[in-house]
């Protein structure tokens, strides 16, 4: 503080008012303010309302001491100065005035450059005074708002000296290590702040050492875990920065930390659910999918390496989940996990890929080991029996096996392998392992049936699927004059050839595309027969195939219902053709199909009757309109007694029954003499009628 920024203020205490006034003249005249008192008591009131910082005070004041007076002034005004006026005959005086805080004096007579000088010293020292008691303050009031600032944060701060003492901690460091500030002051900073690795368990290095000895900011190790006092552990974060003086050079370090054990274990939990399954615990696919690539890039940088993956698919799930609900069905799934578990090395993974499908990854294992280890786990699968409400359930899988080598190009590529491979022990009768080779014919013919599904996908796609109907006529041709055909699907390949559903269907049926496709072939049907120009009058009745897959649609019901409706089809004019064994596969939901849709006033026939092998047993179950005679049977009956005899016992049940037969596969006129013979109600075949496009149906007869 400049001397020209304070107040120039000085008190003249003097009992000789004449020399008091005088003296007053010579300050003011130098720009000081001054006020005069001329007895102690008068002294004291003045300094309360005057704010001298400079008080000339007469040794004796009548019969007072001035110098008794400094003490009085200084408890009112603690920064006043105090500066003795004596005769040479009170120097002792004066001295004893300096020992009780007087800050100089100054002789009578007064010189006036004398008197100014002092004064300029007195004002340079009270400016001096009062800028180091505003750095003071300064400093304190910054020590303040630290304390309360270090009090009050969230985050656990520690300072050490440069030896690692400890120096201080704020209350929530106290509270996050379990030392209190008291206890640990003077303790090695590792016995405070004392940290493990979370994944190692092993004690993390020592984070303020590493500070101190590089003199830079050091983070907190990974996965460090600070152990409290209590022992209790707390997940923590953060860093150790230096703490340096004025000129640079390090004196400590400040531990800043804060507890994140929430945020790592939500953390973990996150990490958790994005790479395991809910419902088992088991690694899930995106998770196997990624140890399978990286066991193949170990197989492309070592030719010896060999590793092996498995693929099981349950085979009666199904049967659990349809008779007992979902629910008791993952209960079954979490069972069955913990045994496979049990049969598998600690280092392979068991993972769950799908709704029954699980996939085993074998690290290291050659593909006749990996052999062994599928046998144990088709076996421990075989003797499970799943109990539930003292009814049990035998679950048998199929298993397929492929060798993880440098002939293997991707994930993708390894899981359609061992899923083919799957699938061809279900082919071959289930409950049995495949192993998956290049040159495997059954895989060969799979994998052509899956080309197909993609063929059959792109076509639907593109538009060129299309519809094709061929006529069933009456054998009594008085009985029913109007036209009754069946639908029958097409397909066109990339070239616009026709494709018979012999090449496809096959392959929609084994990957369940027949769901889509009867939809369609059920929506394109019903706008073609609500166009102005086909005559629903000329039509008798209009059938329609339907997949087994397609039966156990819970929703198709409501499908039909609303597209009957939306198309304004009488629902008499159209029935509904279910092979023999896709209705005894899916019985119930055959059963109540047929049920529900005869009330609403559609048909039904049973189609290939005669392939199964419970057929009249099943035939009294089904409330079925028309028996279609499996073609197998018909095509022969001129040449064949046993295939005339099977026809005749067909016709003579169905007609018991009081239902209407359709032979199939009438190819000559030879033929068709016998089934008139026999008596069968409608015949359908190529020496009837070939298929056509369906808009040939506009073509009025």
């Amino acid at each position: 503080m400049a001397l020209s920024n304070i107040e120039l203020s000085v008190l003249i205490v003097d009992d000789d008012q004449d020399f008091a006034d005088s003296l007053s003249d010579l300050l003011e005249s130098n720009s000081y303010q001054v006020e005069c008192a001329y007895t102690a008591s008068s002294a004291k009131r003045k300094i309360q309302q005057f704010p001298a910082y400079v008080a000339l005070l007469d040794v004796k004041l009548g019969r007072e001491s001035g110098v008794n007076l400094i003490q009085a002034l200084r408890q009112i005004n603690p920064y006043i100065l105090c500066v003795m006026v004596t005769a040479y005959a009170a120097v002792d005086t004066a001295l004893e005035a300096l020992r009780m805080g007087a800050y100089d004096y100054l002789n009578k007579p007064l010189h006036p450059d004398e008197v100014l000088a002092t004064l300029k010293r007195c004002f340079e020292h009270v400016s001096l005074d009062l800028r180091q008691e505003a750095m003071r303050k300064a400093l304190w009031q910054e020590k303040e708002k630290a304390q309360i600032t270090l009090s009050s944060i969230a985050d656990a701060v520690i300072t050490v000296d440069t030896a690692g003492k400890v120096e201080y901690l704020n209350p929530a460091a106290e509270t996050m290590t379990g030392w209190s500030l008291a206890n640990a002051q003077g303790q090695a900073i590792q016995n405070v702040f004392h940290i493990i690795n979370d994944l190692t368990k092993e004690l993390a290095s020592d984070p303020v050492q590493r500070c101190l000895a590089e003199d830079r900011i050091v983070g907190l190790p990974e996965n460090t875990v600070l152990i409290q006092r209590g022992g209790k552990q707390i997940a923590v974060e953060d860093s150790v920065a230096p703490i340096r003086n004025a000129d640079g050079f390090t004196v400590g370090a400040v531990l800043v930390f804060h507890d994140v054990t929430q945020a790592r274990t939500l953390a973990k939990q996150i990490s958790y659910q994005a790479t395991h399954d809910s419902l088992t615990g088991l690694i899930n696919r995106g998770e196997f999918e990624r140890r399978v690539e990286r066991a193949l890039e170990s197989v492309y940088d070592g030719a010896s390496i060999s590793h092996t993956l498995i693929y099981i698919d349950l085979d009666q799930f199904k049967v659990v989940n349809d008779t007992c609900g979902h629910m008791v069905g993952d209960e079954l799934l979490k069972q069955l996990t913990a045994i496979l578990r049990t049969k598998i090395r600690q280092e392979d993974t068991l993972a769950r890929l799908g709704g029954d499908e699980f996939g085993v990854l074998l690290q290291y294992c050659s593909l006749a080991q990996a052999n062994q280890v599928a046998n144990k786990l088709l076996q421990s699968i075989q003797d499970y029996r799943f109990i539930w409400r003292q009814r049990s359930f035998a679950i048998s899988a199929s298993i397929g096996l492929v060798s993880i080598s440098q002939q293997s190009y991707s994930f993708a590529s390894l899981l359609s392998q061992a899923d083919a491979a799957c699938y061809a022990a279900k082919d071959a009768g289930r409950n049995r392992i495949h192993v998956y080779r290049q040159d495997d014919k059954e895989l060969q013919r799979r994998h052509g049936e899956m080309e197909w599904v993609s063929k059959i996908t792109q076509a639907f796609e593109e538009k060129r699927l299309c519809l094709y109907h061929q006529a069933i006529v009456a054998l009594d041709t008085d009985t029913e004059k109007h036209q009754h055909f069946e639908i029958l699907i097409r397909m066109f390949d990339e070239n616009q050839d026709l494709v018979l559903p012999g090449a496809f269907i096959p392959s929609a049926e084994r990957y369940n595309l027949m769901p889509i496709l009867d939809r369609w072939v059920v929506r394109t049907t019903f706008h073609y027969l609500s166009l102005p120009n086909v005559d629903l009058e000329q039509i008798d009745l209009c059938s329609i195939n339907l997949s087994g897959h397609t039966l156990g649609d819970e929703y198709f019901q409501e499908f039909l219902v609303e597209q009957l409706a939306n198309c304004q089809i009488p629902p008499e004019k159209i029935c509904f053709e279910i092979t023999e064994t896709a209705a005894i596969g899916n019985l119930n939901q055959a059963m109540h199909l047929i049920s529900e849709m005869k009330k609403v006033g559609c048909r039904f026939a049973l189609d290939d009757f005669g392939s199964g092998l419970s057929s009249f047993a099943y035939l009294k179950n089904l409330n079925v309109d028309y028996l279609k005679i499996d073609g197998y049977f018909v095509k022969d009956i001129a040449e064949d007694p046993v295939d005339y005899a099977m026809v005749k016992s067909i016709n003579e049940v169905g007609h018991i029954m009081g239902l209407k037969t359709i032979a199939e596969f009438v190819d000559s006129e030879l033929v068709l003499e016998k089934l008139k013979a026999i008596g069968v109600d409608y015949v359908q075949g190529f020496g009837i009628g070939k298929p056509k496009p369906l808009d040939k149906i506009c073509e009025r007869n």
